[in-house]
């Protein structure tokens, strides 16, 4: 089984040296954050100092390699981790004892099916070659696409290939379509030569961004997370009042350029509280994280990538979300 294949590595190609260096700094509260709009995020809270505002002493870890930080907060390296609900999952089932206590975002057009012209519906697609990087989000989100039009991976030729080389094999015309995330969901927009057919706003809720976190770093270092809570909806306010003071923080980060990092927020859907609230709410609201947690876990399951079954309900904790709303 391998699930580090279920991951979002955006542009995870580009060199991070400094940022990957070790940390040496004690802190009390160590939290990994890779790249994803979402989790880079942090980096504006950190910067504006709204950890200090709220009482939180954290220590963001960057992990150039998403995967990696994902063993590090089951391995308990990290007190928390930016991951998503999916990752979650196969830890959650091996009984290691984590807790989501915060979504960052959804993404919300960031990742998608990209076609040509002669692709018109996906009826069109039947017995086409997709390229995608298998077991990844992109191999979720085609399998959510066909489900929703009548059809099944059967019904179409993956090609098994990385999102880069994914979207320069569509763009070559090797492939009749590739899922792919930003910035090649952009790249083949620009170049003219593709179109989304389908996208995960066309899914809500089913590529959600969390902080994980150690049920016994919880226990332990409890108002530094709450602090946590309150800092990413002052980072979501941020984001919304200073776009570009923020893209200039979050670009640096990653070594972009602030207005090449900007195609990337219009698809990331942040949360603010009341987002946050319903996304804790129950599974009868499908775009909840109870919600859409078994159609992520059968998919895992069917492609093997996780084994046993997931107590969800045990891997999620409201209370933060709800103590710094002041609800019950």
């Amino acid at each position: 089984m391998n699930i580090a294949r279920l991951t979002r590595t955006l542009v995870a190609s580009l060199g991070f040296a400094l940022l990957a260096q070790p940390i040496t700094a004690q802190a009390e509260v160590k939290i990994g954050v890779s790249d994803w709009p979402g989790w880079v995020a942090w980096y504006v809270a950190e910067q504006k100092g709204f950890f200090k505002k709220h009482g939180a002493d954290v220590k963001l870890v960057w992990f150039a390699n998403y995967t990696d930080s994902i063993s590090a907060l089951s391995a308990g390296q990290v007190d928390g981790n930016s991951q998503t609900w999916s990752d979650t999952m196969a830890p959650l089932a091996k009984g290691i004892a984590l807790k989501t206590i915060l979504v960052n975002d959804n993404s919300a057009g960031n990742d998608a099916l990209m076609v040509g012209p002669k692709i018109k519906s996906f009826k069109d697609l039947k017995g086409k070659k997709i390229a995608l990087e298998e077991y990844s989000v992109s191999h979720f989100l085609l399998t959510m696409g066909l489900n929703k039009n009548g059809m099944t991976l059967k019904d179409v030729n993956v090609v098994n290939l990385s999102a880069g080389d994914a979207a320069a094999a569509f763009m070559a015309g090797r492939v009749d379509a590739a899922v792919v995330w930003n910035p090649w969901v952009n790249t083949i927009q620009t170049s003219g030569k593709g179109k989304p057919l389908f996208t995960s706003a066309d899914v809500p809720g089913l590529v959600p961004d969390l902080l994980v976190v150690q049920e016994k770093s919880l226990k332990a270092k409890r108002k530094d997370f709450v602090g946590m809570v309150r800092a990413w909806y002052d980072v979501e306010a941020f984001l919304r009042t200073h776009p570009d003071e923020a893209t200039k923080i979050m670009s640096k980060v990653v070594g972009l350029e602030a207005k090449d990092y900007k195609v990337f927020l219009p698809g990331t859907k942040f949360f603010d509280q009341k987002a946050n609230l319903k996304a804790f709410g129950p599974a009868t609201d499908p775009a909840s994280l109870m919600g859409v947690a078994p159609t992520i876990s059968k998919f895992l399951l069917d492609n093997k990538l996780m084994e046993g079954k997931v107590d969800f309900a045990k891997g999620l904790d409201a209370s933060l979300v709800k103590e710094v709303a002041g609800v019950k």
